[in-house]
This record gives structure tokens, sequence and C-alpha cells, in this order.
């Protein structure tokens, strides 16, 4: 941390922006490690993660947060709840945009929001390796006409271009104050939280259009045993039978893998051997359960 604490700036940044745009991409990119799951299916991210940045003096609190979008059954109500909710009083909101896919319809609930909210707005375009060029200066045409932006950048949060000027941006601008974390936590999820997004990550990276999207993963037990292994849990809930079939595979073979790659990951983000049991379980209305929706982080929305 840096030695004089009387120097110091903090701040939150919140992350904003339609499904798939890039934003949890973006986030561990800045962090400099994983602290949200990604995947190419939209809606992966569901609750605000907190990642913790630095750059010289400045911690930068990021709140990485679900993709904002029209929301038809509670589980997306949640979603976007806390979305807006991660955005609430931060020193700055970062819309990220698509450069590739660009703005369209389900752009329009996001800017009308932005518009009415009383944070400094920055926009991100991103994707810009795989973009039109000339298209990103249209987005950001109109973007402009529509919101008040102090600051806009074309990045890739995927190569890593334009990043390092996007972080030195961000830590400019956070203001004069102590650090909200200790200088090692780059996150403010619990290893049990952490646990499930890493294995709903694999289910989505390995059963890709297979799986629906509604599925949850609940860490039922996280403890430490005596050699400091880790012992973990998990039942992976699904709505209907044959989707169990899904996620079990030929003789259990896809659920092994799964459990696998989980498993080592997870070895390798908390530093530990880890002992990873996976169970399936059909809940036909695990998404009107409360408990379920606290377990992953969410509030409870009628």
């Amino acid at each position: 941390m840096t030695e004089n604490p009387e120097s110091q700036h903090c701040g939150v940044v919140a992350i904003v922006g339609a499904p798939n745009a890039g934003k949890s991409t973006l986030v561990n990119a800045l962090v400099g490690q994983k602290v949200a799951i990604t995947s190419p299916k939209a809606q992966t991210t569901r609750t605000r993660v907190m990642g913790v940045a630095i750059e010289g003096d400045t911690q930068m609190v990021l709140v990485d947060t679900p993709g904002i979008f029209a929301p038809k059954r509670r589980l997306d109500r949640a979603m976007v709840q806390a979305a807006w909710g991660g955005a609430q009083g931060a020193d700055l909101i970062a819309l990220v945009v698509d450069g590739k896919a660009g703005l369209g319809a389900k752009m329009e609930p996001i800017v009308s929001a932005l518009a009415a909210r009383p944070e400094k707005k920055w926009l991100i375009l991103n994707k810009v390796d795989i973009a039109i060029k000339e298209k990103l200066l249209v987005h950001t045409q109109r973007l402009y006409e529509r919101l008040d932006i102090a600051e806009t950048f074309f990045v890739s949060a995927a190569t890593g271009d334009g990043l390092p000027e996007l972080k030195t941006a961000f830590a400019k601008a956070m203001p004069e104050g102590p650090w909200h974390f200790p200088e090692d936590q780059v996150s403010d999820a619990t290893d049990r939280m952490l646990a499930a997004e890493i294995t709903r990550e694999q289910l989505y990276h390995q059963l890709h259009a297979e799986l629906p999207y509604a599925a949850a993963v609940d860490t039922e037990k996280y403890s430490e045993r005596e050699d400091g292994s880790v012992e973990i849990h998990q039942q992976i809930l699904v709505g209907r039978s044959s989707q169990r079939a899904i996620v079990l595979g030929k003789g259990g073979q896809r659920l092994k893998e799964i459990g696998s790659k989980a498993r080592a990951e997870l070895a390798s983000l908390l530093g530990v051997k880890v002992h990873l049991y996976l169970h399936v379980k059909v809940k036909e209305d695990w998404e009107d359960d409360r408990f379920i929706y606290r377990d992953i982080g969410l509030d409870w929305v009628e």
C-alpha cells in the first residue's frame, strides 16, 4: 500500500451496459485477475461483483453489474435491480457498449435511465478490435446526443488495447480518501460465492446452447480440512429432468468434466487443493425460492 495514507485516493466506478457488452472481461482485465465469470452467453453475470484495482496511490472499486435488459421473470427483475443498485452512489458510471453489435433496441432503456441519473458518465466502446471503425463514430455521436458524457474511450477488453490509458484515467478521476480494501484484496466476493460462480461458468462453457439460461449453482457446504485443503459440496439446480440428463451426460461424463475443470480453476484461484462434489437436482420452481436468491447474492423482488 502507498506509504502515505494522506495521499491516497479511492472511489467507485459502476460498470453498466447491455448483456454481452464485455463488462466482466473488462473488470477482470483492469483488476489483473479473474473476479467475475465470463462466457459468450448473454446474462452470465447475475449479481453485483466488486473488483478492486490499484494504480499508484489510487484504489478503484469496480462494480461489475448484470447486463441491463427488459426483465420478463422474477430472476430478470432481480438482476436488473442489482445492476442499477450497483450504480447507486458511484463516483462515475462507465457505460460499456459493444462496438461491434452497436446500439439497437436493447440499449434504449439503459440510455433513457442513464439520462436521468446525476452521476458523472463515461462512455467505453469495447471490442474495437472486431468493430467497424466508422460505425464506432456513429455510435458515439448518437450517444453524445442523448447523454452528458464526460469522457470516451475505445478499448478491447479481450486484447488489452486501450486499457492502460483507461485505468490511468479512472485513477485520476477518483476522489481523495483512504482505501476501502486491503492492498492484497481483489474482490468482495466470498470464497463460497466464488466457488459457485466458477462451477456455473463451466456449465456455460461446456454446455453452450444445450443448457438453458435457467440453471443455478448452490454451494451447500464449504469447509477447510485439517490438511489445509478445501471441501466443497454443490448442487446444480435445473428446471426439468431433461436438463438434468444434459448436465450429467452419458454415464455421468459431462458432470465429471465440469467438476474437473471447476476444481482445477478453484485450486488455482484459492491456492490450495480442492475437493469438489457436484450433484444435479431438478427443482422446477427454483426461480421462486427466496433462499436460492439469498445464496446467489440477489435481493428478492416481487
